[in-house]
């Protein structure tokens, strides 16, 4: 008798903050790091690039993976109407959370599913904002040494001191803010025939 196997779940993603996040569910899961062109197109909204580039990066497993369920992820920040991506360097990351003291700075972030097998795929976005307080320049300097968020939207690991910063948070899911909403996921999964409870 021929049994079907369950599909793989892959994670397509380097980042360890995503790959912490997805261990709440307790699935066997791997990971792969998606090579694609993260640019944001001419007058793209920053809701349709991070749902672009998250399906992009599940479609980029598709040739790798046979019978699996592909996630991908990816996040803008916001702050008036402009994109902040990654810092990288510390004078920048000084330079976002100056900008973002004592503003509503908004996250995106874009989930997408792709079955490997029969090519269908769901994707979403996902909101959430964040009330920052008035900072100091001493305690943004502070808090970049102490953190070194340089590999982080906005200049902030919320899952570490980066809390400290803020006054609120508003959104459906908190693990939104980290890069992976959970809570659509299970909804994408559950589709697929994975129950993660």
């Amino acid at each position: 008798m021929h049994t079907t196997q369950p599909p793989k779940i892959v994670l397509a993603s380097s980042s360890p903050y995503r790959q912490a996040i997805f261990k709440k569910f307790a699935l066997p899961f791997t990971t792969f790091s998606p090579a694609i062109d993260e640019s944001r197109q001419e007058n793209e909204r920053a809701t349709d690039l991070v749902e672009r580039l998250a399906l992009e990066k599940a479609m980029a497993g598709m040739p790798m993976f046979d019978n699996a369920l592909i996630i991908g992820s990816d996040q803008v920040c916001m702050i008036d109407e402009e994109v902040l991506g990654k810092p990288h360097e510390r004078d920048v990351a000084i330079e976002q959370l100056k900008r973002a003291s004592g503003k509503q700075v908004t996250f995106y972030t874009g989930i997408a599913l792709i079955n490997s097998e029969t090519g269908e795929h769901q994707s979403d976005v996902e909101p959430f904002h964040v009330d920052f307080r008035e900072l100091s320049e001493e305690e943004i300097v502070r808090y970049i040494d102490k953190e070194l968020p340089l590999d982080c939207a906005g200049s902030f690991k919320c899952e570490g001191l980066g809390i400290a910063l803020f006054n609120a948070m508003h959104g459906r899911d908190p693990n939104t803010l980290v890069g992976l909403p959970l809570m659509r996921l299970r909804e994408m999964l559950e589709k697929e025939g994975i129950d993660v409870i």
